[in-house]
């Protein structure tokens, strides 16, 4: 099953009208039509409206929130509202309550506050789903089912002690194995009964937080664990509403390169994707755009739903600074570049009281017409109107792919060594800006992808190497592609330990390359890399070539003259596999990638033009769609690439004509026939 069929790209967002009297209903809907809002995202939070008792249902509201939809013509993703238990849940089933990292129990409050594992959950969780699947599946206002909101948090009570024993029977099947895995010879951990293991947290394996544990093996399984449990939830859920509901999509938003959940395990069980996107204001737009194509590759290239974001700013941070004029039609048009199918905000109407009356909203308290912010809203969704279909479906003509892979992160963030101060979403990040500021397109893809149609696959710090990863790898240099890896690769198995080979261990084949020793040096330090007229840091790797050949060297140290970077060519020496054996500053990351890609024909028309992002989506009938972004806050000129007519604007360009892009301007070039 895919994403909804819809005649446009879906505009609207998260509405709470039952927060407010029917008369700012009236109001809300004549500006939605005006802002050409026509998808709401409703009963989000409504478990103690539409259950205020164990035994007690009221759909009173909800009904008229969907009837006033269909009344006005609007479409509804409605949500199962199981984000936050009721009040009553907890106080009659203090289980359902979380116990946190520390050991503490805690009492009602906030949302994201129930234990994965408590029965009483699960069942009054499944059995609201049920009713509402059963109430609302033929509504002719449903176009989508949203179950729970923004999963997320552990919980580290008896109950899920004794569910993450039953995980571990599973998935290891005898102790011994299980012993094995986490290597508990160490420090006298050897397991003797199921009931023994306790799961891993302050109070047991870690010290100084989350990321400092005695054996990593528990803690990486217990973040496995987690990712299972929450999505056990979700199934149930959804098991629910397919008993009432076969045909009707259903998601549930997701977050980004979010740590704590691997979404890859989340994916099949997803009939679309969608998520919602907050990076900092001060970010660069790759850091976005990492989240889009990363939601894009969970389903194999499938566009995606852009759940949320703010229209103006958030009210999370500290200091939430606020959307500057053009930057949320570009943010939104970035998203449509990646594979978006639907731009949805949150929120629609700013709440009056609580955490997030300050948060973003197209409607404000004074629920006025004439503000920026509604304005540009109201602008955005008649640009949208206009486009129609043009971009539903499309998908992204990759030739390159980075591979993402949540199991490193986890390790290697735990790992005691070699160094803390390298973050694993920093490492990816500087190699996908590296590509996607050339020009590349880009695949973010799970380690079981297919890679048979890449020419350059990008492996950033990828700590573990599981499955037949790294014969793939082998295969697409035997082909003629390039493979990048970098430093802290090739360390664990999938149990978090160190191969007894040299490292980069399954990948020092297709590198050539042998590492015996390593420094780690403080974040200030620096050293030379002369070649590449650029700085490394963090770490240093003393490499040792087994076939490969030096592109640059460290330019100090006793080490001095020892590849940083090297290149090898395998085989018939067809492809080529580098290996950055140290954390290059993003200059150097640029040159090297750059390098990499020009090989294969892959650097895009305005590499040279910094601020203007590229993206490519085949449309449906088989034409490229080209988008230009100008993330700068001055105007830019280029040659248009090919002959083609702007989407937004309808002129017809010819190839090689200037065409000029407003501070921070967009356009969608749709090749001339």
């Amino acid at each position: 099953m895919t994403a909804p069929r819809t005649p446009k790209i879906p505009y609207g967002g998260d509405y709470n009208p039952e927060q407010w009297t029917e008369e700012v209903w009236d109001e809300d809907h004549r500006l939605f039509t005006e802002a050409g809002i026509d998808t709401l995202t409703v009963g989000v939070f409504t478990w103690s409206l539409t259950q205020p008792g164990p035994d007690t249902y009221d759909f009173t509201v909800l009904d008229r929130i969907l009837a006033r939809a269909a009344a006005e013509g609007r479409r509804v993703c409605l949500a199962t509202g199981t984000a936050a238990v009721p009040p009553w849940l907890a106080k009659r089933h203090p289980e359902v309550n979380r116990t946190d990292f520390e050991g503490r129990r805690h009492r009602y409050g906030q949302r994201h506050n129930f234990c994965p594992s408590s029965p009483a959950y699960r069942e009054h969780a499944t059995r609201l789903a049920d009713r509402l699947a059963g109430r609302y599946a033929r509504h002719p206002a449903l176009l989508a089912w949203h179950i729970n909101n923004e999963y997320g948090g552990a919980c580290y009570c008896d109950l899920c002690a004794e569910a993450f024993r039953a995980w571990l029977r599973r998935r290891h099947g005898t102790l011994d194995a299980l012993n094995d895995a986490w290597w508990t010879t160490f420090w006298s951990h050897r397991y003797t009964d199921w009931d023994q293991i306790e799961p891993p947290n302050a109070l047991t394996e870690h010290w100084r937080g989350p990321d400092h544990t005695a054996f990593q093996g528990i803690t990486l399984d217990y973040h496995r664990f987690t990712t299972d449990a929450l999505l056990g939830c979700f199934r149930a859920e959804k098991d629910a509403i397919r008993r009432h509901d076969p045909a009707t999509p259903v998601t549930t938003n997701l977050m980004g390169p979010y740590r704590p959940l691997d979404y890859h395990r989340w994916a099949p069980h997803l009939d679309f994707v969608s998520w919602d996107n907050y990076p900092p204001l001060d970010a660069p737009p790759t850091r976005a755009a990492l989240g889009h194509d990363l939601m894009r590759g969970l389903k194999d290239g499938a566009p995606f739903w852009l759940m949320e974001q703010t229209p103006s700013t958030t009210a999370c941070r500290d200091v939430n600074p606020l959307r500057r004029p053009g930057d949320l039609r570009l943010a939104t048009f970035q998203a449509i570049a990646h594979g978006a199918d639907a731009t949805l905000y949150f929120q629609l109407r700013a709440s009056r009281g609580a955490c997030e009356k300050y948060h973003g909203a197209v409607i404000g308290h004074a629920g006025r017409a004439d503000t920026r912010v509604f304005r540009e809203v109201a602008a955005l969704g008649e640009e949208l109107g206009r486009l129609g279909a043009t971009t539903l479906g499309a998908r992204t003509p990759a030739r390159t792919a980075l591979v993402f892979d949540w199991d490193s992160w986890w390790a290697l963030e735990t790992s005691d060594g070699p160094s803390r101060l390298v973050r694993y979403l920093d490492v990816v990040h500087a190699y996908y800006r590296a590509a996607r500021e050339a020009g590349a397109d880009v695949d973010v893809v799970p380690h079981t992808a297919d890679l048979g149609h890449y020419d350059v696959v990008m492996a950033p710090a990828l700590y573990m190497v599981k499955g037949d990863l790294a014969h793939r790898l082998e295969a697409v240099a035997a082909r003629g592609g390039t493979v990048l890896a970098t430093f802290l690769s090739g360390r664990v198995d999938e149990h978090d330990r160190a191969f007894r080979t040299d490292v980069p261990g399954p990948l020092a084949p297709l590198m050539g390359v042998r590492v015996d020793e390593w420094d780690a040096r403080p974040e200030e330090f620096t050293q030379s890399v002369p070649e590449l007229e650029t700085e490394a840091r963090l770490v240093f790797e003393i490499v040792r070539l087994t076939g490969a050949e030096a592109v640059a060297t460290y330019g100090a140290d006793f080490y001095a003259g020892t590849p940083a970077v090297t290149r090898n060519r395998p085989g018939d020496g067809a492809g080529e596999a580098w290996y950055v054996a140290t954390a290059l500053d993003q200059r150097g990351v640029d040159r090297i990638v750059r390098r990499v890609l020009s090989r294969h024909g892959l650097l895009g028309p305005y590499a040279d033009h910094r601020g203007v992002e590229t993206a490519t989506r085949i449309a449906a009938d088989g034409t490229p769609l080209l988008f230009l972004l100008n993330h700068a806050p001055a105007p830019t000129s280029l040659p248009v690439a090919f002959t083609a007519a702007d989407l937004l604007t309808g002129r017809r360009l010819e190839r090689g004509e200037p065409l000029t892009l407003d501070p921070y301007g967009v356009a969608v070039l749709h090749a001339a026939q």
